[in-house]
């Protein structure tokens, strides 16, 4: 039987036919959006500290204290459909649910189904606050949810996919989630996670077709714009910006809880950045704040934002501020890019240091952090380090990002040949899952302006500006130049800065 474990966190070391595209919603779910875009509720409450002492049985609550004990229950009995089917929720609610969860177990310790949920919200802690140490936690219940119910076990098994896609392990998920998928057909949360999965190891004829079946179950209203919100990242993924967007606003129109609404609307802010629509963006992202102020995507979506819009010192204010309450490495990446795009060097190192420190946290914590360490050694250290661990990571998972990621290693290594080969699968929607990407697009351009490809090259360095021109402080100034150098006009919009 698994212990749970009392200890903190370790310290740092080292793609059947093409369906139709979705009809195009009505406005009058857009028009509940506005409710949400110019104010919102903000989620309150306590984490429960883990409890040191076996759980001792409460004694009866006195009169006063029903309403309060009533409530308690419908915010934990709250919590965990949330995180039993995949849905957002409060970060103090979140707390509260484990809190409980570790006391049940301590008491009943062949509870399978308490031991999963256990698993499921350490996996939603650990997403929210890049708490990596939650990991291992989250796999200990899991497994020991296994081991007491048997592999017919749906929660475990949705639990244990949904951890690998936390990992980045999408081998993993892909056999967890088909597994969990074959004990409940019928059950819809096992389809998000195995649509990760499958985009993540490059099969998207097979993540379409998950789609496909997952919109046809007959689900309720309150999963209903969860199922919108994965439709629209299905639709983003395939080029479809505008069905994606309206997915998406219609999932946040009809979310029941603040938490849950505030998660699509910063999935909604993304696909307004990835276009190019910085005050759209800031908008989005800010309404998903106020909503719900530990929402971890919106203070670094903010700051991507804002920086674009020439606001630096917000940007930078904003940048923190993510940091501070989700320290990921993706985000302090970004900062140090920003930071080294205004000459601030020494600022620039020092979130470099940040980055290098939670991927060595992560990692210990069974991360694949193969990608975004080779995203970093590949333009600000090591390129052959930057090759050997994005080939290793293509061969073991070919998805589009680490195809855009290994291709803009090889040029930086010198191989441009062998790099429009990566180039061209993460750009070719034929090849891959049709993303309108601005720095896949750039990368591209790069290359075959080193292999004297001039026409290739200008197109998709003002594709890259057309479809983004904010998409990189570092490689939108350089998008511009290159496309000087080629004799073209670059684009009329202007860079901040």
């Amino acid at each position: 039987m698994c212990a749970l474990d009392n200890r903190p966190s370790p310290p740092a070391t080292s793609l059947l036919p093409e369906p139709a595209p979705p009809r195009r919603r009505g406005r009058v779910l857009r028009r509940l959006l506005v409710v949400a875009l110019t104010g919102g509720v903000a989620a309150g409450g306590t984490l429960m500290l883990w409890p040191h002492e076996r759980h001792r049985a409460a004694p009866a609550p006195a009169a006063g204290s029903r309403a309060e004990a009533a409530a308690r229950a419908a915010v934990l009995a709250a919590a965990q459909t949330a995180v039993v089917n995949g849905l957002p929720t409060t970060l103090p609610d979140l707390g509260t649910l484990i809190g409980a969860r570790e006391a049940r177990v301590r008491e009943q310790p062949r509870d399978a189904s308490a031991w999963a949920v256990l698993g499921a919200a350490y996996v939603e802690r650990a997403r929210r606050t890049a708490d990596a140490g939650d990991y291992p936690r989250a796999e200990r219940a899991l497994q020991t949810s296994l081991k007491v119910a048997g592999r017919n076990n749906t929660e475990a098994l949705s639990g244990l996919a949904g951890l690998a896609v936390a990992r980045r392990d999408f081998p993993a998920a892909k056999r967890f989630g088909e597994e969990a998928l074959k004990t409940a057909p019928k059950r819809w949360s096992a389809y998000p996670v195995l649509i990760d999965a499958y985009n993540g190891l490059g099969d998207y004829k097979a993540a379409r077709s998950a789609l496909d079946r997952l919109t046809a179950l007959k689900v309720g209203a309150d999963v209903r714009p969860a199922v919108m919100a994965r439709a629209s990242a299905v639709y983003r993924d395939r080029g479809w910006r505008e069905d994606a967007m309206a997915q998406v606003t219609d999932a946040a129109a009809a979310a029941r809880t603040p938490a849950e609404q505030a998660a699509y609307l910063c999935q909604a802010g993304q696909l307004a950045w990835e276009r190019g629509d910085r005050e759209d963006a800031l908008r989005h992202f800010r309404a998903a704040e106020r909503l719900d102020p530990d929402q971890p995507a919106a203070r670094a979506g903010e700051g991507r934002a804002l920086a674009a819009l020439g606001r630096t010192q917000e940007a930078l204010t904003a940048y923190q501020g993510a940091l501070a309450h989700r320290p990921t490495p993706q985000v302090a990446l970004e900062l140090a890019e920003l930071y080294e795009s205004l000459g601030m060097g020494q600022q620039a190192e020092s979130q470099y240091e940040l980055m290098r420190t939670q991927v060595r946290r992560e990692l210990e914590a069974g991360v694949d952090d193969d990608l975004v360490i080779g995203q970093y050694e590949a333009d600000h250290g090591d390129v052959q380090e930057a090759v050997e661990r994005l080939t290793a990571e293509w061969e073991r998972q070919p998805g589009i990002e680490v195809a855009d990621s290994l291709g803009w290693a090889l040029h930086r290594a010198g191989d441009d040949k062998e790099a429009l080969r990566y180039a061209s699968v993460a750009t070719d929607s034929t090849k891959g899952g049709g993303v309108r990407s601005a720095l896949y697009a750039f990368h591209r351009g790069m290359i075959e302006r080193d292999l004297d490809l001039e026409a290739p090259a200008r197109r998709h360095l003002q594709d890259a500006l057309r479809v983004n021109p904010y998409f990189s402080p570092l490689q939108s100034p350089a998008a511009r130049k290159a496309l000087t150098a080629l004799g073209d006009q670059p684009p009329n919009e202007e860079l901040p800065g």
